[in-house]
């Protein structure tokens, strides 16, 4: 993939704000979401929105400084750990903060093995074919995020927690879903140069107007099918006017030390937070490593060797501690950054590190926040079909060059993928009480992956290991069709296994 602008670029300034703000837009929702996720879930008003766009661009900041600029992704409030925020946040500040720390604890061990133990035996655990359907189906997973929620305005809660009158998509919102999703279509594949390097800007701009056209009628004559925005968070930060209306210092997780239904933190509570954050981090170490993989071959620089796989586990681990610090959510790497970095082929470690600053100064701007959450999340959806979707797409082009012909590849990329979509989770607790330990469908699908490669696929004798050993086998297979030519000319002879040992050949080395 060549690329528009390489990690080392730096665009003009006006330009690296424009490419920041569609960073920022592509990560937002998400971001945001998880402190709504968990507060609800556990009652509690520890996490904010505004203090998890702090953490993530600290967080970020961080993780770029332990990569030497060479990783361009953003760090966002992970999924992954909502489950054990539920259980962290009744101890307050504290509570979610230890349970950052142990996560990153993992990290910090994890780098220090591979630092000195190196890691190709990553490679041989997680070659290609367990790597590629495993990112696959982070994409797909994704689709309900993109596809299951309605319009802002609406009975669900959506990123910015907003509820309303009416329930579900309707014809409308999908309307504006379907402009949005043309839009960055048409401006990455018929747009001029600068159309193609702001796509998700142009769509959300797009289906944002589109909608608030829908909704003005919908609040005019007051029709709820029409009524796609929320504008309830820019009405509340007006209704009155007053200064912190304009300017307010973001909601930080330390705020929150004491308060009504803050449990006292024993020893058996952190023992508790210690059993929930630390399984945890092991899963999202191996979503770390597909998702390095990933923008690894979208780059095309290996970033498992360079800056280093030890490099990038501390940068996610001090980068999560970074940002648990100012808004309690361990942070992860994330899809929809690689996925925009994709789609717009801007690979500028600037843009990363411009968007990380705007996420912390935007927390200052009231009005800013209130009209991110009036972004409706069918416009989001819309972003999101092509986001999710190039991350899908980019994992099964992983696989190309391997054999699926082959049973014992089949098996282990078919195990991967329907686990993954069908979400096959592990649970550990005890019966009746809610789970002290659950390995997401990722994790799962991936474990499965690696046990079935291990078994079906071992001593590197198969078509997916790209070690040394293999390679005058590969050699010999192209050699071997010249002399069969030769033969052929001679004896008027079809002879067929030789072209399908050079269009083998031919894909190894292409891949």
């Amino acid at each position: 993939m060549k690329l528009v602008y390489d990690v080392g670029d730096k665009p003009k300034f006006g330009k690296i704000l424009v490419f920041a703000v569609q960073q920022l837009l592509a990560i937002i929702a998400a971001t945001i979401a998880v402190p709504a996720i968990v507060n609800g879930a556990a009652g509690s008003e520890v996490l904010s929105a505004s203090g998890a766009l702090v953490g993530a661009g600290f967080g970020s900041i961080t993780y770029l400084l332990f990569t030497k600029f060479k990783s361009p992704v953003f760090l966002g409030s992970s999924f992954a750990f909502i489950s054990p925020l539920i259980g962290a946040v009744s101890f307050g500040y504290f509570g979610v903060l230890i349970g950052a720390a142990f996560a990153a604890l993992v990290y910090v061990v994890i780098a220090l093995v591979i630092k000195f133990a190196g890691s190709a035996w990553v490679n041989k655990i997680m070659p290609p074919i367990v790597i590629g359907p495993t990112v696959a189906i982070i994409g797909l997973s994704l689709a309900g995020s993109a596809m299951g929620i309605g319009p802002s305005y609406s009975g669900l809660v959506d990123a910015s927690g907003a509820t309303g009158p009416s329930a579900g998509y309707n014809l409308i919102a999908i309307l504006c879903g379907l402009v949005t999703f043309f839009v960055v279509c048409f401006c990455s594949i018929k747009g001029n140069k600068t159309l193609k390097l702001i796509p998700f800007i142009m769509g959300i701009l797009a289906g944002y107007a589109l909608a608030a056209i829908f909704s003005a009628f919908g609040y005019g004559f007051d029709v709820d099918y029409l009524k796609i925005v929320n504008f309830q968070p820019l009405i509340d930060n007006f209704s009155p006017v007053r200064f912190t209306s304009f300017l307010n210092y973001p909601d930080l997780t330390f705020l929150h030390t004491s308060g009504a239904g803050i449990e006292k933190l024993t020893g058996a509570g952190v023992a508790n937070i210690a059993l929930l954050y630390i399984p945890v981090a092991f899963v999202v170490f191996a979503e770390h490593i597909a998702d390095h993989k990933n923008l690894s071959s979208i780059i095309e620089r290996d970033l498992i060797k360079d800056p280093g796989l030890h490099r990038t586990l501390l940068g996610d681990g001090v980068g999560s501690l970074v940002g648990a610090i100012f808004g309690g959510i361990p942070n992860t790497t994330y899809g929809e950054s690689i996925g925009c970095v994709a789609i717009t082929k801007n690979a500028s470690i600037v843009t990363i590190l411009c968007c990380a600053v705007l996420c912390i100064v935007l927390s200052f701007f009231s009005p800013l926040i209130a009209f991110l959450q009036t972004i409706p999340s069918c416009v989001m959806g819309g972003v999101c079909l092509a986001l999710y979707g190039f991350i899908a797409v980019s994992g099964l082009n992983m696989l190309r060059g391997i054999d699926l012909n082959k049973p014992n590849n089949l098996f282990v990329v078919s195990s991967i993928l329907i686990i993954g979509i069908g979400g096959l989770t592990l649970e550990f607790g005890k019966v009746g009480e809610p789970a002290v330990i659950t390995i997401s469908s990722i994790a799962t699908a991936l474990i499965v992956g690696i046990i079935v490669n291990a078994v079906f696929n071992r001593k590197g004798k198969n078509d997916n290991d790209e070690s040394e050993d293999n390679q005058p086998q590969e050699v010999e297979a192209a050699e071997t069709p010249a002399v069969e030519e030769t033969s052929k000319a001679e004896n008027n002879t079809i002879i067929e296994e030789p072209v399908v040992a050079t269009e083998g050949a031919k894909d190894s080395t292409n891949d």
